[in-house]
């Protein structure tokens, strides 16, 4: 079995949101590259990550932070969500990560 960690990001932080609604969440950590780094060190082989301000602006709004979890762990499948419609939304986040 493979269980893959989520880190929800809002504003910036690691948060889980109560029934959905964006006004109501419980920040769990301050720094989403930091709480990459303590998944990765408890054994996770690729993470999962949701841009919650994207998902409800509809364009990526996270995506510097996402970003920066990429550049640390280059080797370390990211899925991502949130704010996402088109391929062309994500280019500019995947391509700095991707290139050399």
């Amino acid at each position: 079995m493979l269980i893959i960690p989520a880190i929800d990001l809002k504003d910036g932080r690691c948060v889980r949101l109560r029934q959905g609604r964006m006004e109501d969440s419980t920040v769990f950590g301050g720094d989403p590259v930091d709480m990459a780094t303590r998944w990765v060190e408890a054994g996770a082989r690729r993470l999962h990550l949701v841009d919650l301000n994207g998902a409800f602006a509809g364009e990526p709004v996270n995506g510097e932070i996402v970003k920066a979890i990429a550049r640390k762990y280059p080797d370390l499948p990211i899925q991502i969500g949130g704010g996402i419609r088109s391929a062309e939304t994500i280019e500019p986040i995947s391509k700095p990560v991707c290139s050399g």
